[in-house]
């Protein structure tokens, strides 16, 4: 089977037990144990993969087993038939139906922009500045809260 340049691959037989750190995008078929951090990468988790670990990578696509928190600063795909046990940060979320998941979600902004972001305040004008004219009493956008 060819590998394209930049994707490495954990096969179904494999288990890893500590950190996977890396650069490019990883495909995991096997069983991975402890944390699995690829900053600006894509990691994908195989639909034999067995998973208990904390993940982090820029977009996470889950087709098969997770035990484990999720951080993405981009994208996060539960896929039908995948099972993910744990929380998942980031800025966007797609599950599909059949997809099974337990735990909290925080979709915000503050998954990539750190941590003045979390803060809620502008950080070139200090932590006490006032968005807008009455920032705190104007509706979302669309109605939603």
């Amino acid at each position: 089977m060819a590998v394209e340049n930049g994707l490495a691959r954990i096969g179904k037989t494999v288990v890893i037990r500590g950190e996977v750190r890396g650069s490019e995008d990883l495909i995991v078929d096997g069983r991975v144990e402890g944390t699995v951090s690829l900053s600006e990468s894509r990691l994908t988790i195989g639909p034999n993969a067995n998973v208990a670990a904390d993940l982090s990578a820029r977009d996470v696509l889950i087709l098969g087993h997770v035990q484990g928190n999720v951080v993405a600063s981009g994208r996060v795909e539960l896929r039908a038939g995948c099972t993910v046990e744990g929380d998942i940060r980031a800025l966007r979320l797609a599950v599909e139906d059949n997809a099974v998941f337990r735990g909290k979600v925080d979709l915000t902004q503050a998954a990539a922009k750190g941590p003045d972001a979390a803060k809620g305040h502008d950080a070139a004008r200090g932590p006490d500045a006032v968005k807008g004219p009455d920032a705190a009493s104007a509706p979302h956008p669309g109605g939603i809260y």
